[in-house]
């Protein structure tokens, strides 16, 4: 599965924005994320909501999430749910390149 650096450059490649710092762990990454969201949630809220679309964020899990965590840092928890999205994605990828290894007399 991917490492703190590959789902680094997958966000700033879809969102066009720069989270600042290594990110050597997920939990590195997660902090520096929530840091950016924070910081966008009070400057840039329109801003957030577009990156969160782009990034492709289930809209109704967010807001169950939000729901379920109210005493929870948001940044911290859309910084959670930015790393598994990317996780999936990458998880996707790599089936999909599997797949395309398979001879012609296998497939479907």
């Amino acid at each position: 599965m991917g490492n703190s650096e590959e789902i680094k450059e997958l966000i700033t490649k879809e969102t066009g924005i720069a989270i600042p710092g290594p990110a050597d762990s997920i939990d590195d990454l997660k902090i520096l994320l929530a840091e950016k969201y924070n910081e966008l949630i009070k400057t840039d809220f329109n801003g957030l909501v577009h990156l969160l679309y782009r990034i492709d964020i289930n809209e109704a899990k967010l807001r169950q999430a939000l729901q379920e965590n109210i005493e929870r840092d948001t940044g911290e928890l859309l910084a959670e749910m930015t790393i598994e999205r990317q996780l999936e994605k990458i998880k996707s990828r790599q089936q999909y390149k599997s797949d395309e290894n398979i001879s012609d007399d296998e497939k479907w």
